[in-house]
This record gives C-alpha cells, sequence and structure tokens, in this order.
C-alpha cells in the first residue's frame, strides 16, 4: 500500500449522531438499531478469549485479529459489568476500571477511522457506504462512552447512584458493541484479508490492548 498522508487522513464524519459526538444518549435509545444495516445481535462467544495477534505477526489473517479485538473487548466489557454488579472492590476502583475500558474501545475505534477504513477505502471504494455506516456506529458508541465518562468521574470519591446508572449504560452499549463488531467483521473482513498487508501501521491501535483495560477482579 502507499505510504504519506493518505494513510493518516481521518474519514470524515457524516451527518447525525457521528456529527455529535458529545450528544448524550438516553437509555430508550440504546434499544434502537445503531443502523439499518446493524439488525443482528448475537450471544457472546463462549470459552477464553484470545489476545489479538501482533501486526507482525501475519500467521493470524487480519480479519481473525479483527475478531480476537472484538473478542477481547467484549470480555473487558463483561469484567467491568460483572464487577459492578458484586461491588467487591471499591467504587473508586471500579470507576477507574470502567474509565479504562471506555479508553480502550475509544483508541480502538480511532484507529480504525484513521488508519484501518482509510486503507479500506484506498484499496475497495466501493465499500465507501458500508464504512459510513461504520463510522455512524462509532459515533453513537462515542456518544454512550461519553455519558458513561461523566457518570464515571462523577462517582470517583462518591458513594452514590451512579454506579447503577453507569451499569445500565453499559447494558445498553454492550448490546449495540455485539450489533456493530458483528456487522463490521461481515463488512469487511474479507477485504481485509485480500488487500496489501504492508503499511498497516495501524494495526496495533486496532488490534492490541496490552496496559490499555485493567479487568475489574
Amino acid at each position: 500500500m502507499d505510504s504519506g498522508a493518505g494513510r493518516r487522513r481521518r474519514i470524515p464524519r457524516t451527518s447525525g449522531l457521528a456529527a455529535h459526538p458529545g450528544r448524550v444518549i438516553g437509555w430508550d435509545q440504546h434499544r434502537v438499531p445503531v443502523t439499518d444495516s446493524v439488525r443482528h445481535g448475537g450471544a457472546e462467544p463462549k470459552g477464553p478469549p484470545r489476545v489479538a495477534s501482533h501486526s507482525n505477526d501475519r500467521t493470524a489473517a487480519l480479519s481473525l485479529q479483527l475478531s480476537r479485538a472484538h473478542q477481547e473487548l467484549r470480555r473487558r466489557l463483561n469484567d467491568v459489568r460483572t464487577g459492578l454488579g458484586r461491588r467487591q472492590v471499591s467504587d473508586d476502583t471500579l470507576a477507574t476500571h470502567c474509565l479504562a475500558f471506555c479508553d480502550a474501545l475509544t483508541t480502538h475505534h480511532e484507529g480504525e477511522d484513521d488508519g484501518m477504513f482509510a486503507q479500506l477505502l484506498r484499496e475497495r471504494p466501493d465499500l465507501a457506504e458500508t464504512v459510513t455506516k461504520l463510522v455512524q456506529d462509532h459515533g453513537l458508541i462515542a456518544s454512550i462512552l461519553t455519558q458513561v465518562r461523566g457518570l464515571a468521574d462523577r462517582a470517583l470519591g462518591t458513594r452514590g447512584p451512579d454506579l447503577e446508572a453507569i451499569g445500565r449504560e453499559l447494558d445498553g452499549l454492550a448490546a449495540i458493541m455485539e450489533s456493530h463488531f458483528g456487522y463490521e467483521e461481515r463488512a469487511v473482513g474479507e477485504a481485509l484479508d485480500d488487500g496489501d498487508d504492508d503499511g498497516t501501521d495501524w494495526a496495533d491501535t486496532v488490534f492490541r490492548f496490552d496496559g490499555q483495560v485493567r479487568p475489574a477482579p
């Protein structure tokens, strides 16, 4: 793949939720399908997840690495939700874990927007509509994460209803993530594997979470 400014350009945000990342999404809206193309939930994978391979490990196809990264994010979110339910550690610790997860998911999506999607569009311009829908999903998820971060910040150092509110937000986020991840893997997985694997300098950001998320006990 070619290098240079084209690789670093951000996929333009589209209208609607993606154009307003700070917009607060209410709980009722979590139950609305993300886009018309993302209407396919599914159960969480069984068994222990495998952490995403390093970008240089081409024994694992990029589509498999993407799937593993999504599985790791699912597990990390489940750890946070379980911790909130059990309350076996301090409220401050739970809120900190929640903020760390938000940072990891945000980093993953920014890596896709700024790198993976830009690469796909250079090689497969026919995927422009699909990429637009995925970026719109990222905008919706970013809005929920903004809400979660605000609740977690307020929960730090205080004891009150904020952790319950965080749990409700994360329940909605889990459903949206499942739909988004499944659609993304089906829509772009084959194109990732068929593409030129040179210049995937975005891969560490998209595939790896070492040190970014600490699961709640």
